[in-house]
């Protein structure tokens, strides 16, 4: 018996909305990277982009525990010499609100050309809106 091998055109793939308000973000991020890279679904298999789209909306209002919203630092670098950028999570919720949640979800997705593929079917969005639904996208509960 040969194993099955999902190939482009049995893939098939869905809508899901995750509301992000007052929720945790690690949350979130978890329930998103799952779909994303299609966990979810019995055709599942490492080595191919199986998983569905996430819109996320809400992200300016996710939480963060602890003292997270005062210590944690999201650093990026310029390329250039001495080009390494700090900003506080109190700050960048102000200024990116959407760069949180895109964060946390990149950093649970693998790191090759595969997980930069399944890194574009994300969409955030900082309000309660988003420009997705001719997609008919389903409601997706996030247990907390």
């Amino acid at each position: 018996m040969s194993t099955y091998v999902p190939t482009p055109s049995t893939i098939h793939r869905q809508w899901h909305v995750i509301d992000a308000g007052e929720q945790v973000l690690g949350r979130i991020a978890t329930a998103a990277a799952t779909l994303l890279q299609g966990k979810h679904k019995p055709q599942y298999a490492p080595f191919l982009d199986t998983g569905d789209f996430v819109i996320v909306t809400n992200a300016a209002g996710v939480k963060l525990t602890g003292a997270k919203e005062e210590k944690k630092l999201y650093r990026h670098h310029s390329g250039y010499q001495g080009g390494l950028r700090e900003e506080r999570a109190k700050i960048l919720r102000r200024r990116m609100p959407e760069r949180m949640v895109e964060e946390a979800v990149r950093g649970m997705l693998p790191k090759n050309k595969l997980g930069k593929a399944m890194y574009r079917k994300l969409k955030v969005y900082a309000g309660p809106t988003h420009p997705h639904a001719a997609q008919q996208p389903t409601i997706l509960e996030v247990l907390t």
